[in-house]
């Protein structure tokens, strides 16, 4: 049994004979009357009887004529939602962002993209870059922005911006110079992103300096969100690291100094999708505005800071 089948048995039962069924579907009699027969032979009953006037459906169609609908109607909504989700008129766009997307003027970017696209759902997944890219390669999502570096197999990776990570503290100065990873090492730390603990992009960084200088790093206090590192080292409690964008914010805590590293430490901020993967284009629309929001928050900041 097949579609066409379906569709001219349908048309026939509709217009009440081959020719007017044939008009319909802009085909020729003979071929409706070759699908309704072949119809017919698999069924193994007789659809309709021949009258001198009009086609007269036997009790064997009427029956079928439900099912029909309900099968042609199920795959021309199928049809269509393939269709929403290649348009950007319905569908899904899934989307992983920074974990501190606010501090890159990402944080109504969802808002922004529903006042343009208001019949597409969003998905949005804020976690750390390291669990972004693996839901990307997992083909959980469709792409996303990440901090590199991160685990590339199965990805396709375009690089945008990089931004400075500086060491913060409330009692180091800028003015005793950039800070080595062995001071690093002997300071009391406290690094965020606990769960993805050394899988983080930055801390990865860090880690590999250290083992080239044969040192280890031991956080002394793990927190998830910058925010709740930055509250302890406001208050004395210990040190950590935040990229330039986050300490150059209007929310960063007064009295918390940064310095550089001797050696420059960079975040590089990137595109991620899968290899090979087709994005929809609701997702691809999302991916441009994220990108143009993110590159244009960049070149504020780095205009505010040249101006400085």
């Amino acid at each position: 049994m097949t579609i066409a089948q379906l569709t001219a048995f349908l048309a026939a039962i509709r217009c009440g004979s081959f020719t007017a069924a044939a008009l319909e579907l802009d085909s020729t009699q003979a071929s409706v009357s070759e699908l309704i027969a072949r119809l017919e032979r698999e069924l193994g009953v007789r659809l309709f009887t021949r009258g001198a006037r009009r086609l007269t459906p036997t009790d064997a169609a009427i029956a079928l004529q439900s099912h029909a609908e309900l099968a042609l109607s199920a795959i021309s909504n199928g049809v269509e939602t393939i269709a929403a989700i290649n348009s950007l008129e319905g569908g899904i766009c899934t989307f992983g962002v920074l974990r501190n997307a606010a501090y890159y003027d990402l944080a109504d970017l969802v808002q922004r993209f529903h006042l343009l696209y208001p019949n597409v759902k969003v998905r949005l997944v804020g976690l750390n870059s390291a669990l972004v890219a693996e839901s990307i390669a997992a083909n959980e999502i469709e792409a996303g922005l990440i901090v590199l570096p991160v685990d590339e197999a199965g990805l396709r990776i375009t690089p945008l911006f990089r931004d400075e990570v500086l060491y913060a503290s409330t009692l180091r100065s800028p003015n005793d110079g950039p800070v080595h990873i062995a001071e690093l090492a002997r300071a009391k730390l406290v690094l965020y992103d606990a769960y993805a603990g050394w899988r983080d992009p930055t801390r990865r960084q860090l880690l590999e300096r250290a083992r080239l200088q044969g040192i280890t790093i031991d956080p002394a206090i793990e927190v998830e969100h910058v925010e709740t590192a930055l509250s302890l080292v406001a208050a004395g409690a210990a040190d950590t690291i935040v990229s330039r964008t986050i300490a150059e914010s209007s929310t960063f805590p007064p009295g918390i100094l940064v310095t550089p590293f001797t050696d420059p430490l960079f975040d590089t901020i990137a595109l991620a999708q899968r290899e090979g993967a087709y994005l929809s284009p609701a997702t691809q629309r999302l991916a441009e505005l994220a990108e143009s929001t993110l590159l244009t928050a960049v070149g504020e900041h780095v205009g505010r800071s040249q101006a400085g």
